[in-house]
């Protein structure tokens, strides 16, 4: 359960092998591929290993009201060819549907014109209609016009004139514009429309036509996207004449079946160590029952190569987090019965049932917190009850609340900055990662001390280690004259900035506490106005405060749903992130196969 060491290999092998080679290593789905491309392609003409063109299809037959019968099975379904003749349809409707709106518009803008009927150039001796749309208050500008001219039609607003002339009238003959009326006559656009009007309804037809195969196209675009997959590989390899390099990240773990395909294709193979300048990309190495947790790893950042693997320690943090800002037994059992419901549909694959399995930790880690701060729907268990017996926090003392989340809080981060040292544990700076555990501890035995007695003076004695620590070992600055030692020194000062940040940060672990406490009195808040209503209001009272009490647990139970999933993450990607995980890495994507082979 950690981040699986990787390999760079490069494969060298003829030409006509590289497709074979590049199916091969997508079946193993084992190899995350670099790109050799030489430079050259424009971003936007750049493969995709998204299978774009499968996706847009699906949604132009999807948009179609009114599907016809699915056909279910067709064992000459070819996918790629049913792509491009969607597509090719896509296009050919946006086309008609253009030079439709066209001709309508001509149609429409001819209107007015009436039935022009052009004459041969010849028989005008090279002259040509040139036309006009001039304002009627305009009338007097076209009598100063030198060029023979006529008014073809007017209405209330408008005069519709043509000028006779070989070369095109200087723009500023008229106030207005020239009006391009094209050289077809309106009836002849008229049915040039009504054709492609009948031809746009076939293509519709058509469409419809094609959703018969919506079903059977879903069930093959897994197909459609291994396909786009190998397509992005084979552009990203280095060809010449006669060879192809590709060029990858691997698992050591599936070395093997490589080796064995290099030897048995003459294939050249070269296996290299990550170089300390490289940045490989991160596999996390977890069951498939810890699927959950390493979406929840990965959602916000994914950690560095060189890092380590936070995923079951934010399995647990998240699941005490939200517990804590819930603060409800009652609310923890909702969560549990709507996952019984539920049950059966997570079922359906190893990562479904690992969401149920977190879901299950959780809604159980609820319950318990709910029940040790005993409260049930914001109803405190009676004295001498069996439940009262489990009450051993209350949300009401506030300084022991106070107390928990904030030493909460320092084993969070002091874990995060211990992994970190851990992981870096060769360089000096590792130092001074323990030094901000010692400033952090101590900063916590002052507090808790109330500045007085042993624990006080522990407290600063590890202050004082930990700022020595920091300002000395922080800086990796090579020492290559006297002076890079007062550099060193002066880069250790320049990170004790950092200590408010650090205070800051387990500070605002009291979140838990105030959404914990915030979440209880508004149940609280909504049960005692339920009481209040069914005392005052005798017989419909029951019915008033019975609506009160779902309407209120409702929105209560929503805003603590919502408040325990955002700052229960929260905790975790800011502040143990922060220290924990510092540097971002690149998650590690292989070449494989989308569909699973029988």
């Amino acid at each position: 359960m950690s981040i699986a060491h990787l390999k760079k290999i490069t494969l060298i092998g003829n030409l006509d092998q590289k497709t074979e080679t590049l199916a091969y290593l997508q079946n193993l789905g084992c190899l995350h591929i670099l790109s050799l491309a030489r430079n050259g392609q424009k971003p936007e003409e750049m493969p995709s290993r998204e299978a774009e063109n499968a996706y847009k299809a699906l949604r132009f037959l999807a948009e179609v009201a009114g599907e016809r019968r699915q056909v279910k099975r067709d064992d000459s379904f070819d996918v790629q060819g049913f792509v491009k003749e969607v597509l090719t349809l896509r296009q050919t409707l946006r086309d008609v549907g253009d030079r439709r709106d066209f001709l309508e518009h001509r149609s429409n803008a001819l209107k007015v014109w009436g039935e022009l009927l052009f004459p041969d150039a010849m028989e005008l001796d090279e002259y040509a209609f040139w036309f006009y749309e001039v304002p009627v208050n305009n009338r007097a500008v076209m009598e100063d016009v030198a060029l023979p001219w006529e008014i073809v039609a007017q209405d209330q607003r408008t005069l519709y004139m043509a000028i006779l002339s070989q070369e095109e009238p200087q723009d500023d003959i008229l106030p207005v514009p020239r009006v391009h009326v094209g050289s077809k006559p309106r009836g002849q656009l008229l049915e040039e429309l009504e054709d492609t009007e009948i031809e746009l309804e076939a293509l519709k037809a058509e469409r419809i036509a094609l959703t018969r195969y919506l079903d059977l196209f879903r069930a093959h675009m897994s197909e459609a996207e291994t396909q786009a997959e190998l397509h992005y590989a084979l552009q990203q390899t280095l060809d010449d004449d006669a060879l192809f390099t590709v060029q990858g990240w691997i698992s050591t773990d599936d070395l093997g079946p490589v080796h064995a395909f290099a030897d048995a294709q003459s294939l050249a193979l070269l296996e290299e160590e990550p170089a300390w300048n490289e940045t490989p990309p991160t596999l996390l190495e977890q069951p498939d029952t810890e699927a959950a947790g390493v979406d929840l790893a990965m959602f916000y950042q994914v950690p560095n190569y060189r890092g380590w693997d936070p995923t079951i320690l934010l399995v647990v943090s998240f699941s005490l987090f939200f517990a804590m800002i819930v603060a409800d037994a009652g609310y923890g059992l909702i969560i549990l019965a709507g996952l019984l419901l539920g049950w059966k549909k997570l079922s359906g694959s190893a990562k479904h049932i690992a969401w149920r399995r977190l879901g299950l930790i959780i809604s159980v880690v609820t319950i318990l917190y709910g029940v040790i701060v005993g409260s049930y729907f914001g109803v405190a268990p009676s004295t001498n009850s069996l439940l009262a017996n489990f009450a051993v926090l209350s949300l009401k003392d506030f300084d022991t609340m106070m107390r928990i989340s904030i030493l909460i809080g320092v084993v969070h981060i002091v874990f995060a900055i211990g992994m970190n040292a851990w992981v870096n544990r060769a360089r000096r700076s590792s130092t001074a990662q323990l030094g901000w555990i010692c400033i952090i501890v101590g900063g916590l035995l002052l507090w808790l001390s109330g500045q007085s007695g042993q624990l006080a003076v522990l407290g600063m004695a590890l202050i004082v280690v930990g700022l020595g620590s920091i300002i000395f070992f922080t800086s990796e600055r090579p020492i290559e004259k006297p002076a890079d030692w007062a550099w060193r020194v002066f880069d250790g000062v320049k990170a004790l900035s950092g200590s408010m940040g650090a205070f800051g940060d387990v500070l605002s672990y009291m979140r838990l506490f105030a959404l914990g406490l915030a979440s209880a009195s508004l149940a609280l808040t909504f049960n005692d106005l339920a009481a209040q209503v069914m005392q005052s209001v005798p017989g419909l009272g029951l019915l008033l405060a019975a609506l009160i009490l779902l309407v209120g647990h409702v929105l209560n139970f929503g805003l603590a749903l919502m408040s325990g999933v955002v700052h229960g993450l929260r905790l975790n990607y800011i502040e143990f992130f922060k220290w924990g995980l510092p540097e971002e890495g690149i998650a590690f994507r292989p070449l494989t196969r989308k569909e699973v082979l029988e």
